[in-house]
């Protein structure tokens, strides 16, 4: 089969690979359409994850299909069957697990392979975290499941209503998910990020007023535009840097919440006020992956139409694209997702 095999920094090849074979509780999964994201972004950038993949390894995650084989044990999936899987399961009997923390499992399961003809889905995953696509919804739509499953479990960090007003500092497809989804709460949403053409994508997405980071001055933009110039409800930090962390910091009002939900770099260091936190009640939180519970309300959210994942795919390109797509991904285009099909 072809796939996709990140060897290294910048480094990803579309070769002829054996198609993986099944252990008893798989599932082979013939990849309909595959979407690049964030995170694969990160990782073609750096060469590795620590977590998720070492490289030569498969690459990709997100993928929706149709059952091609199934493994020895398993019962409730027969070839034909249309699903989504999510990149990842949690053990179920760490203590994170037991206390209803599942994304902070101790052994919490990755597959990657998602860029490829055919993809195995580990036991684990097939039993958590493999769902059934509703008839009529596109392959594209049901595999942005699980970037989506991850923002819902981080808006829903904070309970929003019509009277909050957001800012989302940060408007790659994570950001504009959390101002979908704060549209869909009936909040105000402010959005500020660096490109011209993501600030008007945050704009078709319900954003009233949206800021550029690259004029400077963060926090003096987004403070005039917070209800009674004191701060924002709730905030999101989206981008990463140290620098729009410490803006987050000081633009959420009294009282307000502010999630670090972008994983900054290792080592970054972020000034905070502790008097103002103490005194005025803040809520510092952040929000990690998702779990069983939000990949199933995800997809429901995208199957009932409340989310539109097609407003967050540029592009569709055949999968021996791939690296070119990365590359230009890497140099700073302003593509959110591109749906990579594996047999075009």
């Amino acid at each position: 089969m072809q796939a996709a095999v990140l060897y290294g920094k910048g480094d990803v090849r579309v070769e002829q690979v054996d198609i993986p074979r099944l252990e008893p509780g798989d599932v082979l999964i013939r990849t309909e359409v595959a979407l690049t994201c964030g995170t694969d972004l990160k990782v073609y950038r750096r060469g590795y994850h620590a977590r998720m993949i070492v490289p030569p390894a498969l690459f990709g995650h997100e993928a929706a299909g149709v059952v091609e084989a199934v493994g020895e044990d398993v019962r409730d999936w027969s070839p034909g069957d249309r699903v989504v899987a999510a990149n990842s399961a949690p053990c179920g009997e760490c203590e994170f697990c037991l206390e209803g923390r599942p994304s902070l499992c101790d052994d919490l399961l990755f597959w990657n392979g998602a860029y490829a003809q055919f993809t195995r889905l580990p036991a684990r995953v097939v039993r958590q975290n493999l769902l059934r696509v509703p008839a009529g919804l596109s392959f594209a739509k049901a595999a942005m499941v699980e970037p989506l499953a991850c923002v819902l479990r981080g808006i829903e960090t904070a309970e929003l209503g019509p009277r909050h007003c957001v800012a989302v500092i940060g408007v790659g497809g994570i950001g504009l998910m959390f101002i979908a989804l704060a549209r869909a709460r009936g909040c105000r949403v402010v959005a500020a990020g660096r490109r011209a053409a993501r600030l008007g994508k945050a704009r078709e997405m319900g954003a009233e007023v949206t800021v550029s980071s690259e004029a400077g001055g963060l926090v003096s933009q987004l403070l005039p535009l917070s209800p009674g110039e004191r701060g924002f409800h709730f905030v999101v930090e989206a981008a990463g840097q140290a620098e729009t962390a410490e803006a987050a910091l000081r633009v959420v009002r009294k009282g307000g919440m502010v999630n670090f939900f972008a994983g900054c770099p290792a080592g970054t260091e972020v000034r905070m006020d502790a008097p103002r936190v103490h005194y005025e009640e803040l809520r510092l939180t952040a929000t990690f992956h998702h779990t069983p519970d939000s990949v199933r309300r995800a997809l429901a959210l995208i199957a009932e139409g409340k989310i539109d994942p097609e407003h967050f795919i540029s592009r569709r390109e055949p999968l021996e694209r791939l690296p070119a797509l990365l590359g230009e991904m890497a140099r700073g285009s302003d593509d959110l997702k591109a749906a990579v099909l594996p047999w075009s």
